[in-house]
Formats: C-alpha cells, sequence, structure tokens
C-alpha cells in the first residue's frame, strides 16, 4: 500500500536522473532526507568506457528503489510513465541526457540539476576537465533550476572548492563531489519547504564547452609548458589520458630552472629521465610516461 503523499513519513517525492559518483551520493542525502523517490533513472554502463565510478543502480537496487535505463528518457513512452508517477521534484545529478520540457513539467514543484562548476562558468559537459584545463584556480557545485537551454536556469545555490597548480581533474572532481553533496544536504530543506531564494544566471558573463574525446589528449608541443601541463593534468587517469605520437604522458612538473635544448620540441631524455621542450623554451619533466603500443 502506497504512503499518503501528505503524511509526515514522507511528505515529498521524487524522481531522480542520476549516474557516476555524484548520483550515488547525491541520492543518498535524498534518502537521508526523507524523500521518497518513487523512480531512479539512470544509464547502462558503456562497456567501451572505463568505469571508475560507483553505479547508481547497484545503490538504488540496494536501498529497494524502482530502476529505469531508457535508451531516450524523452519518448513518448517514458514521459507518460512520469506523467503517471507526477513526482513533486525532479532532479538530475550528473545524468548524462538533456531532458526535453514535457519532462521537466511532469515534475509539480520544480526539477533541478546539480552541475560541476560555478555557473554561468563552463556549462556544458565535463565542467571539471576544461576547469582544470584552463588552469582555472577555483571551481565548485552549482545546484541549479532545469530549463530548455542547458546549465542556464535560476541557480538555488553553489558550493566553491580549490584547484591547486599541480591538481589532476580527478583530484578535483572529488572535492566537487564532495561539494555536491554538502550543497544538496543544506538545500533541499528550503526547496521542499519552497524558501529557497533563486537567483538568475548572467549568461553572458558565463561560457560553455561541449563534449571531449580522447583525441582532445592529443599534445601540441609548440604550446607553452603551462598549457600543456594543464592539459596534461585535465585528461590524467582515470581519464584517457595525454599523448605524443607513441608515448601517452600521465603526469608532469614545470621546471622554471631549465631551458629546452636548442632545436628540440617534445620529449627527449637526459640521464635517464624524461623531459619535454615546450614552444616557449620551457621544460617539462615527465613524472610518469607509458608506450603506446
Amino acid at each position: 500500500m502506497s504512503t499518503p503523499r501528505d503524511t509526515v513519513a514522507s511528505p515529498y517525492t521524487a524522481v531522480v536522473f542520476a549516474y557516476h559518483d555524484v548520483g550515488v551520493r547525491c541520492l543518498a542525502v535524498m534518502l537521508a532526507h526523507g524523500v521518497r523517490v518513487d523512480l531512479v533513472v539512470t544509464h547502462r554502463d558503456d562497456p567501451r568506457e572505463n568505469v571508475w565510478f560507483e553505479s547508481v543502480e547497484k545503490f538504488a537496487r540496494a536501498h529497494d528503489l524502482e530502476v529505469a535505463t531508457p535508451e531516450d528518457p524523452n519518448s513518448p513512452q517514458f514521459l507518460q510513465r512520469l506523467a503517471d508517477i507526477s513526482p513533486d521534484f525532479i532532479f538530475s545529478f550528473y545524468y548524462r541526457h538533456m531532458l526535453s520540457p514535457a519532462v521537466l513539467a511532469t515534475a509539480m514543484r520544480g526539477a533541478y540539476n546539480m552541475h560541476g562548476s560555478l555557473l554561468p562558468k563552463y556549462r556544458g559537459r565535463a565542467p571539471v576537465n576544461w576547469a582544470v584545463l584552463h588552469g582555472e584556480r577555483e571551481t565548485g557545485a552549482t545546484l541549479h533550476e532545469m530549463t530548455a537551454q542547458p546549465d542556464a536556469g535560476r541557480i538555488v545555490d553553489q558550493e566553491r572548492v580549490p584547484i591547486g597548480p599541480d591538481d589532476s581533474a580527478i583530484e578535483v572532481m572529488r572535492r566537487v563531489t564532495d561539494a555536491a553533496e554538502a550543497l544538496l544536504r543544506r538545500s533541499i530543506g528550503p526547496l521542499r519547504a519552497g524558501t529557497a531564494r533563486l537567483r538568475e544566471q548572467d549568461l553572458a558573463a558565463g561560457s560553455y564547452f561541449g563534449r571531449r574525446t580522447p583525441e582532445d589528449g592529443r599534445i601540441d608541443w609548440s604550446k607553452s609548458a603551462r598549457e600543456i601541463h594543464d592539459l596534461v593534468r585535465a585528461v590524467a587517469p582515470p581519464y584517457p589520458g595525454a599523448f605524443t605520437d607513441r608515448l601517452k604522458i600521465l603526469k608532469t612538473r614545470i621546471e622554471p630552472g631549465l631551458r629546452s635544448p636548442q632545436g628540440l620540441s617534445g620529449p627527449y631524455r637526459s640521464n635517464g629521465e624524461w623531459f619535454a621542450a615546450c614552444g616557449d623554451g620551457a621544460v617539462l619533466r615527465l613524472l610518469e610516461v607509458e608506450p603506446i603500443e
């Protein structure tokens, strides 16, 4: 027998679209705060992808939640399923598909997304990787209202995290995951109570970036040592990694006291150690390399 929506035990319901570590952690926050999750929508893992993160599907099933993995969450059939549930809220936590306005409209009290940047900066895909690539010294998590435009809705709240000059994307991603959990924990109460104070984004002051591919890790040695170092950090494992010719470069360090040998560009060996000559004349020490077969 279902629990009436106006009971103390579960006054509000949600459909949660989720994937990745952020999805697991934020779903756990929802359950801890007594939100009745009527459906968890997630992705089937891609066998071609390095799946290094926790499984939303396994977490949801372990907590006896209904799970769906639709190929198209915006299909008429799935839309009808959501309309039949008629949740108070829809939440998206690192779910990889855009949700249509029709899907969002099935949530009676609003639809909200957790994004891994300080919006309006780094709207779009892979925000942590892009922030590291561009040498940012700060990023964070943003909970915002979902609209037809990606990552463009009003902001509920944000949580900032630092980026060190040598931090890899995975190190930053772990901080962003912690930030997302803390942010949701303090925001869920005001959203349920209707007291959250949302603010509009200034999209003109922000930025938008698209999906990254493994080929984006190819190193251009005409660039500066800092630019190349940031690329290596941005795509270091568990991401696909930076590469050149027959060598994958996993970790680097800028050597400010060294200048590249005349006429050299790219990797070279000196006294048994790997270095790389960069376009600005500076040198990178290649701390971890891996041959490409």
